[in-house]
């Protein structure tokens, strides 16, 4: 195995990672319920985030957070959702990169379960 080089290796990673969530039984109806129809303008958004984050070529901007704020996610939907991209990762890729690919995402899932939980708490509405 190769490690993510491209914009076709992020398209690859995307792409079967979010297969196996749209079937999945617990983040599934979730994701689904959300996006709805819009799986492509989904992906796309991916694709430039994933592509800056790992690649340094800056084709995403924005902010991932506040898609999900509002969403009801519990820590359990996050471990599920590390679950299934670290599979997806280590099908695919072996390397600096994939590994990278791997934190971030472990960095990124801890950190919007902890801002979810801590509106929720707080009782504040995430500026969005």
């Amino acid at each position: 195995m190769k490690d993510i080089q491209n914009l076709e290796d992020i398209k690859l990673m995307v792409n079967t990672f979010y297969d196996k969530v749209r079937v999945d039984t617990l983040i599934g109806p979730i994701f689904n319920g959300v996006i709805q129809d819009k799986w492509p303008v989904h992906l796309e958004k991916m694709y430039g985030f994933w592509q800056t984050v790992l690649l340094d070529v800056h084709s995403y901007s924005g902010s991932p957070f506040p898609p999900h704020a509002k969403m009801p996610l519990e820590k359990i939907h996050f471990e599920r959702w590390m679950k299934l991209f670290e599979e997806t990762v280590d099908s695919l890729f072996e390397g600096n990169i994939a590994t990278e690919a791997k934190w971030r995402a472990g960095k990124m899932a801890e950190m919007f379960n902890y801002k979810i939980e801590y509106f929720r708490a707080s009782g504040q509405k995430p500026l969005i």
